[in-house]
């Protein structure tokens, strides 16, 4: 059984169990958090939602907040010595999905 849901302007397909890394929530660590946004679910037949399913959520375990990687952000301009260094690191939370409720 999985489910695909939206948050944070991106989709992820979950099972149960799995753990995935979503935009920052917001929410503290050990706290349990719905996904209500839920796109679609295959339970041996997929029901597609229009544009969610009806009374299906997601319930998942927040395992805490991090940052990814440095991405490097470098702007350079040829023949007028412009350039401009500047480093990224997204927030994300860690979550691990309990039940998919449909």
């Amino acid at each position: 059984m999985y489910a695909i849901i939206a948050t944070g302007g991106k989709q992820y397909k979950v099972a149960e169990g799995d753990v995935i890394r979503v935009e920052k929530l917001g929410v503290e660590e050990g706290s349990a958090f719905t996904f209500d946004q839920v796109l679609a679910v295959n339970n041996g037949e997929l029901v597609v939602g229009n544009p969610t399913v009806a009374g299906a959520t997601v319930s998942a375990t927040v395992m805490g907040d991090g940052k990814a990687k440095k991405v490097i952000v470098y702007k350079y301009k040829r023949k007028t010595g412009y350039h401009k260094k500047n480093g990224h690191r997204q927030a994300y939370t860690q979550v691990k999905i309990d039940k998919i409720n449909a």
